[in-house]
């Protein structure tokens, strides 16, 4: 019988070694940065040009007893129509409140010569609706709510009858399809005609467990952020334990990592319940990965990086190809050692797929040397982007799949667009924003 996908962690003591001084510790966390570690790309971009037109407040009803808060960002193609054909965008996954003027001009950028991608849809005659999220960290369920707001007063404030375009990049297209199957479920009319999703994780996320031990690890020595925000913050944040497809709690972990929260384990019986998709919409998806199985070519079981200080060690091991008990690398601060170990994981980070510069963004915050070809590795798997037809817990799927048409048609999205190289998760590719812009306005 084939063993589950699990992680154990040997602690040991580093013999002839002191326990650190306050002052050795204190050393160590000025060193080390505050930032939430794994946060979004998109705000790399300085917002700019056109500004919102209108931008509502939204409440969402309570999930759970509480109300998740967004904002909807207006841009009219005509203001003086006012809201015609709109086009609602949702943000993604990452770290507090959404930064709705950075999204617009992370995907506004010009291309190949051309308007980015929101103006040539404005220039369409698409109102543009950027959807943001108090938390954005928070559940998938209560972010969902929101967006049902959202498209509520979309129906509301809409001139004539042209129906709804609706969807989001990376975690945004999973909060709107979880938005409109439940509508649909509740036999409430969303008039939406196209649904978009751009990277989105469908069957899960990956970040490579070694680092998310890390983060719990380093975290206890490393003082909050301004905002009183700690590295961990994201990693152990309910949208984390929902769309990762392997998660950890903490450091010492050890046991099962396949949908190891209950939060996922919940949120994919929510999806079950609503049918999973929305049926009523055309189904449009992109993946910032290639479709021929061809990944990035990080040598999986191989160290990523190795970094010794005085007090303190950490090691980060690409994720090796299943196996039993594979080593994946270890910390230690003082005596303490911890090594880690993986049984029947598969070797995610060179799978075919949007990347994230997590094993970058690590050993950055470590100030940890590492190779420019070793900094990123798969975030959204090509297969899962894609929707493909698969257990999501189970994740019976090859990872390195050269995805054929037939999986496509077995698959839950009408139509997939593919990247041309495996890129950065989120990125506005070329060939990705021709795609979207001739399905959407051809």
């Amino acid at each position: 019988m084939t063993q589950e996908p699990r992680i154990d962690v040997a602690l040991t003591l580093k013999g002839g070694q002191a326990e650190p001084s306050q002052a050795e510790v204190a050393e160590l966390a000025a060193s080390l940065t505050t930032d939430v570690w794994f946060a979004s790309a998109l705000e790399r971009s300085a917002p700019g040009g056109r500004q919102a037109d209108v931008v509502w407040e939204l409440t969402g009803a309570e999930y759970k007893g509480q109300a998740a808060k967004g904002k909807a960002a207006v841009y009219y193609a005509n203001p003086k129509l006012g809201l015609r054909k709109p086009f609602l965008f949702a943000d993604g996954f990452s770290y507090g409140p959404s930064k709705l003027p950075e999204l617009f001009a992370y995907f506004n950028q010009p291309y190949d010569d051309k308007q980015g991608l929101f103006d040539q849809l404005l220039a369409r005659g698409f109102d543009i609706v950027l959807l943001g999220f108090e938390e954005r960290h928070t559940h998938i369920q209560a972010n969902a709510e929101v967006a049902i707001a959202a498209i509520q007063k979309l129906i509301d404030e809409r001139v004539g009858d042209e129906r709804l375009t609706v969807g989001g990049v990376s975690m945004g297209g999973i909060v709107t399809r979880f938005a409109l199957a439940k509508l649909e479920t509740q036999k409430m009319d969303h008039q939406t005609e196209t649904y978009l999703s751009f990277d989105s994780p469908h069957n899960g996320a990956w970040i490579p467990l070694v680092l998310q031990q890390m983060a719990y690890f380093f975290e206890d020595y490393t003082p909050a952020g301004p905002d009183g925000a700690k590295q961990a913050d994201l990693i152990r944040s309910p949208a984390a334990q929902q769309l990762l497809w392997a998660w950890v709690e903490n450091s010492k972990y050890s046991g099962p990592v396949a949908t190891a929260s209950p939060l996922r384990e919940e949120f994919l019986a929510d999806l079950k319940r609503f049918d999973e998709f929305p049926s009523i919409p055309r189904k449009l998806g992109v993946s910032n990965g290639r479709r021929d199985g061809v990944g990035r070519p990080l040598p999986a079981g191989e160290v990523a990086f190795d970094w010794q200080a005085l007090i303190a060690s950490a090691t980060a091991r690409f994720q090796p190809e299943r196996g039993e008990e594979q080593p994946i690398g270890g910390m230690h601060l003082g005596l303490a050692m911890r090594r880690s170990t993986t049984t029947e994981v598969p070797a995610l980070d060179g799978a075919p797929g949007g990347t994230l510069d997590s094993f970058g963004k690590v050993a950055d915050a470590l100030k940890a040397k590492i190779s420019e070809d070793f900094r990123s590795g798969a975030f959204v798997p090509s297969v899962s982007a894609a929707a493909l037809d698969f257990d999501p817990v189970r994740w019976n799927v090859d990872v390195n799949l050269s995805i054929t048409d037939a999986d496509l048609d077995r698959g839950h999205l009408d139509e997939v667009a593919f990247d041309d190289d495996n890129t950065v998760h989120s990125n506005g590719s070329p060939v990705l924003l021709d795609w979207i812009v001739e399905r959407l306005a051809g």
